[in-house]
């Protein structure tokens, strides 16, 4: 089977940096499904385990990157229970598990969703790492209630990136939260409120006077989703007590929790790979929630966060992805579809 992997971390300029190259096609085992790639989006953790850091071993060539994918049920194993050769599928799967840059993957079926019917497979390739990371942060880390007679404050940094995007989309939808998003250009601002956001402030600006110009008493909630050591002195000023603080990136520098005490702040952290990896007894949730996010989107609720379509998986194209991505400025996902 065609796929693209790489052998050493290299700059994304570097012509070795991602290389195309075949393989044996995989055979599933008990749990699995074996899905033809139709279409993949490429987040930051790829970029950063194809640079040389990340929650896997880049010397492992072994094993692609990729971690969304939408595609066709091929072949099952034995003990499958939930799927069929022909069914339309979409996931992110596991980090520990050889990922989708290829034309064959394998995947554990707790963690598979049936794919939005209503939308093709580019689309639906934007959606599952992102969904499950911000639906776990804020369902399951900071304990949100997905009602709409939830209420209170939801405060997005980063709000025009992957997670941030379908993030505002849910809680627009499911919560009653006021949500306020940061974004710096007119084009990301537009994005967020196009998303749901009911604010968007500034992140090059000092972040607690923007926010307490529409929220007084400051936030209960905060989802830190990039540069959270650039901003930890502004995000505890703009909380209010007793709020919710969540992060998902490694961070670059170590954050003084002790100034979270005064506030009695809670901190969360957000692994979407945790399930997969540790076999948990739950693991059938990310499954289940991509599930409810497909009727979502069938509905017209919620929508793709895809932002371009870069055409056909190959090393080529890739590095472009992975350039963008890297770049820090992509808005909503970067995807490619078939080979």
């Amino acid at each position: 089977m065609k796929a693209v992997s790489f052998f050493k971390s290299l700059p994304i300029t570097d012509p070795d940096s991602l290389v195309d190259i075949t393989q044996d096609r995989p055979s599933p085992g008990p749990r699995d499904l074996l899905v033809e790639m139709r279409a993949i989006s490429v987040n930051p953790v790829d970029a950063k385990i194809r640079g040389g850091s990340g929650p896997r071993n880049p010397a492992d060539a072994s094993k692609l990157l990729g971690w969304d994918a939408a595609g066709v049920v091929v072949a099952v194993g034995s003990e499958v229970k939930l799927f069929a050769p022909g069914d339309q599928v979409y996931y992110a799967g596991s980090v520990d598990r050889s990922g989708s840059y290829a034309e064959f993957q394998l995947v554990d079926e707790r963690l598979v969703g049936r794919k939005p019917g209503s939308i093709g497979f580019a689309e639906a390739a934007a959606l599952p790492l992102t969904t499950i990371t911000a639906w776990e942060l804020m369902f399951d880390r900071i304990k949100i209630r997905p009602d709409k007679s939830t209420t209170g404050s939801l405060l997005i940094i980063g709000g025009a990136g992957g997670v941030g995007s379908i993030a505002t989309q849910l809680a627009r939808r499911l919560t009653g939260l006021t949500i306020i998003a940061t974004a710096s250009r007119p084009e990301t601002q537009a994005w967020c409120r196009e998303m749901g956001a009911h604010h968007v402030i500034d992140h090059r600006q000092p972040l607690a006077k923007q926010v307490k110009a529409i929220m007084p008493g400051g936030v209960n909630h905060v989802l830190a989703l990039t540069r959270t050591e650039a901003y930890f002195e502004e995000i505890i000023e703009a909380m209010a007590p007793q709020g919710a603080l969540a992060l998902i990136e490694n961070l670059a520098a170590p954050l003084d929790i002790n100034k979270l005490k005064p506030k009695s702040i809670s901190l969360h952290w957000e692994f979407m790979f945790t399930r997969a990896r540790y076999q948990t007894d739950d693991m059938g949730e990310q499954g289940r929630l991509l599930n409810e996010v497909a009727r979502m989107v069938d509905a017209g609720q919620i929508r793709s966060t895809m932002r371009q379509n870069l055409g056909p998986i190959n090393a080529a194209n890739l590095k472009r992805a992975h350039a963008i991505v890297e770049s820090g400025t992509a808005i909503g996902k970067v995807v490619l579809a078939g080979f």
